[in-house]
């Protein structure tokens, strides 16, 4: 396992999933954003402003001293930084994100800058073959009282039915 490397996701029964629920607030390991993450961020989705990915002029034209994320680069570190933060429930055959009740971007993240994510279960629906989570998540910065970001985030979790 490398540094960057989530723990593996946390499984547990259905009974003990719901204590959660306004609960406990789970939270990853800190993960780095470098400038090569987010220069392969900006080639994947094609937006490469000059704040995300010229160093020498963020720094000359910028209030942000150097570069810093995309916004969506942070939001989709949400996916990495749940991984080994949040619990799954036992039985799940796979997770899909169902989108996001809101999401506010609050704070750059600069390049060289580590965060964390932060997960608290706020609303739960059971079906027959699915769970569906909403998550107050947020991306913390090392050294800012401000996050990068919150968001409501829903997952969908499809369940393998029991055993008979």
């Amino acid at each position: 396992m490398t540094a960057n490397e989530p723990k593996a996701p946390r499984l547990v029964p259905i009974d003990i999933y719901r204590g959660y629920l306004d609960g406990e607030t789970f939270v990853s390991d800190w993960l780095t954003v470098d400038q090569t993450m987010i220069d392969t961020f900006a080639t994947a989705t094609h937006d490469h402003q000059f704040i995300h990915v010229d160093p020498v002029r963020a720094k000359a034209e910028t209030p942000f001293g150097g570069t810093i994320a995309h916004g969506f680069l942070s939001l989709s570190l949400l996916s990495i930084l749940a991984y080994g933060a949040m619990p799954g429930v036992e039985r799940t055959k796979m997770g899909v994100n169902y989108g996001f009740d809101s999401v506010r971007f609050l704070t750059p993240v600069r390049s060289g800058a580590r965060v964390r994510g932060t997960f608290q279960l706020k609303a739960l629906t059971e079906r027959a073959v699915s769970v569906q989570s909403a998550w107050d998540a947020a991306v913390e910065i090392e050294g800012s009282a401000k996050p990068a970001l919150v968001a409501r985030w829903i997952t969908l979790a499809v369940i393998e039915p029991p055993a008979d």
